[in-house]
């Protein structure tokens, strides 16, 4: 780190509650117990008026999770942005490469590894699953964005869905990638009750978070709070894509 040669600034936009913009720039590392080897940025939490936790793991050659990561009622996931990573859950050993993910259900935890002479990139995920009477727990999920085939989404043949998860009752949360060309779009505004914690993979646009067009570009986050409305148009020379968060197949509670 030098000193600035101009005055400080950032693109982040912090609405407590509402919505979130966190660039890359300006994130700050933190150190979490249990975790070997690793620098944690933590983008999202209650802090923020999210109902889950995220974090962008930088693993280094050799690091690892000495506790297991979900469990007791959390169900976890982890995706790999670079690198590779394996992840030992009940005994069983899964080794991922760059685009995969493991989903750990909340009776089950993950012990995460970087068995590779490299760094690893990591997304990580935790929420408090919430049970149903009568519909039974999810179940674990591993694979890799490359084995999925992508759906046309809306209708329109220049925006493409990939489902991360199983569209099943048991569970409560998904894992999406929404790619859109360049001059793709949503079809409409949306409003809805889900939230969304979304990490920009690749490419730039302009997103439409409460009422304001603000830009955006490859390694952003993008927290959008219940009936925020929110909408996107790709612009740019390339794709963009991102991975993001969604609620889901449970009734609110009142």
């Amino acid at each position: 780190m030098t000193y600035p040669k101009d005055l400080l600034s950032t693109r982040a936009i912090i609405e407590h509650g509402r919505y979130a913009l966190i660039p890359p720039e300006g994130l700050v590392n933190n150190q979490l117990p249990f975790f070997e080897k690793c620098t944690a940025s933590i983008i999202a939490s209650p802090k923020l008026g999210a109902s889950f936790v995220q974090y962008l793991i930088e693993m280094e050659a050799g690091g690892k999770t000495t506790k297991a990561f979900g469990g007791n009622g959390i169900e976890s996931f982890v995706f790999v942005r670079e690198g590779t990573l394996d992840v030992i859950v009940d005994n069983k050993k899964y080794e991922l490469t760059q685009g995969g993910y493991v989903y750990c259900p909340p009776h089950l935890g993950m012990i995460l590894e970087n068995n590779s002479n490299s760094n690893t990139k990591l997304i990580l995920y935790k929420q408090r699953y919430i049970a149903v009477e009568g519909i039974p727990e999810p179940w674990l999920v591993c694979n890799n964005i490359n084995n999925l085939e992508p759906s046309i989404y809306e209708g329109m043949e220049d925006v493409t869905l990939i489902d991360l998860l199983p569209t099943d009752m048991s569970f409560d949360m998904n894992m999406h990638i929404l790619t859109f060309q360049p001059g793709g779009s949503h079809p409409f505004i949306e409003t809805h009750v889900q939230e969304h914690g979304a990490y920009l993979l690749s490419g730039q646009g302009i997103y439409y978070l409460d009422n304001k067009w603000v830009p955006v570009k490859k390694g952003d986050f993008i927290w959008m709070g219940p009936f925020i409305q929110q909408a996107t148009y790709a612009v740019g020379h390339e794709p963009l894509s991102y991975i993001y968060s969604k609620d889901c197949n449970r009734d609110p509670e009142i």
